[in-house]
């Protein structure tokens, strides 16, 4: 048995964010805080709960019309002497503050609202917190859920509570690894006109990433900008020797009007005289965007009760995931992506309640 205090959800949002921070949930290591989130859902009584790895799923089955989906990771990456959270002015400290714990604060106290018997959401909700979103994805919890509970990421509109500043960020990016990896043939740098540098090769597809254009795209409102950028390069064997492989990596950000073929058809075509002249260009990671979905009529009920115009998620979330069964998805939550993943992460404590207040207004149907 867990020594660690129960989560109390209805306390107010700033209290369970610290009480989520301070139990650590490091990729890999959530089950006790994927516990306390279960114990506390079971207790509320008004919802159907189940357990998948270290995913805990709860849904209402009040028979409504329409079903909005939240979902939330639990994990966080590696704490950098951040945990326990402290309050300095108006900003809570800590590890998971802003990526993402603040929102999951929030979907647990929208969940102690709307699961207790007698609650009268305006829709079905379906409450999804996973594990392993900020590692590999074979190991994203989201998935697992996806592969084997697949019923329960259904519903009319998915919310994502990912930091965004209480911005509503639409859909999100496409995001591409290849590595480009250059042949060459060694030889004694005191003899170089008898090898063929490998690295030299590199540099006729760097000057074609210095002078590419990146493409802006708009979809419901959200402009996309696209980037093609080489992240990583390696090569050399000795100070002595002209070496015979080079390597480029390189990483495509792109709108989610592509999809996953078109994206690696783009870079194909980017390098196309590179491979030509011998190179080889190998796809390492491809991960394809989402639609924002914002004209969809659950999608667009959510703007007008937040009452902010949305705009487009540069970065690739798990509101992809949705997508992919054409369920319209977006982010919404109190944390501020710049902030996350930082030693001074923090979270405003001024931004939790809006967040709260605007979510209980849309499922609520309260007018905006």
């Amino acid at each position: 048995m867990s020594d660690l205090p129960p989560l109390d959800l209805s306390a107010d949002v700033l209290t369970l964010t610290r009480a989520l921070v301070d139990v650590p949930s490091v990729s890999g290591d959530e089950k006790p805080l994927a516990d306390l989130v279960e114990t506390a859902l079971r207790a509320l009584g008004g919802l159907e709960v189940e357990r998948v790895g270290d995913a805990v799923l709860a849904r209402t089955n009040l028979g409504r019309p329409t079903r909005v989906v939240l979902a939330g990771h639990l994990d966080t990456v590696p704490i950098a002497d951040n945990v326990p959270s402290r309050i300095e002015g108006d900003r809570l400290y800590g590890c998971g503050t802003s990526d993402m714990k603040s929102g999951d604060a929030v979907m647990l106290r929208l969940a102690g609202l709307f699961g207790v018997p007698g609650a009268e959401p305006a829709h079905d909700l379906t409450f999804v917190f996973y594990d392993n979103e900020e590692v590999e994805a074979v190991k994203n919890g989201l998935g697992r859920v996806a592969r084997e509970r697949r019923g329960w990421l259904y519903g009319d509109l998915a919310i994502l509570l990912e930091p965004t500043a209480g911005e509503i960020e639409g859909g999100c990016q496409g995001t591409l690894r290849a590595r480009l990896t250059t042949p060459g043939h060694r030889a004694h740098s005191a003899r170089s006109w008898l090898g063929r540098n490998a690295i030299h090769g590199l540099a006729g597809p760097l000057a074609t990433l210095a002078a590419y254009e990146a493409r802006e795209v708009e979809i419901d409102g959200c402009t996309y900008r696209e980037g093609l950028n080489a992240v990583g390069i390696s090569g050399g064997v000795a100070g002595n020797v002209i070496p015979d492989e080079a390597a480029l990596l390189v990483n495509f950000r792109y709108a989610p009007d592509r999809d996953e073929d078109a994206a690696e058809a783009h870079v194909r075509e980017v390098f196309a005289h590179a491979v030509e002249a011998g190179a080889t260009l190998e796809i390492v990671d491809h991960s394809g965007g989402a639609l924002p979905g914002l004209s969809e009529p659950a999608a667009a009920a959510f703007v007008a009760a937040v009452g902010r115009p949305p705009r487009a998620k540069l970065g690739w979330t798990d509101v992809a995931r949705f997508a992919a069964f054409g369920i319209p998805a977006l982010n919404y939550g109190p944390g501020d992506p710049t902030l996350a993943h930082t030693r001074e992460e923090h979270v405003l404590i001024d931004r939790l309640q809006p967040a709260e207040d605007a979510l209980v207004a849309y499922l609520s149907g309260s007018p905006a």
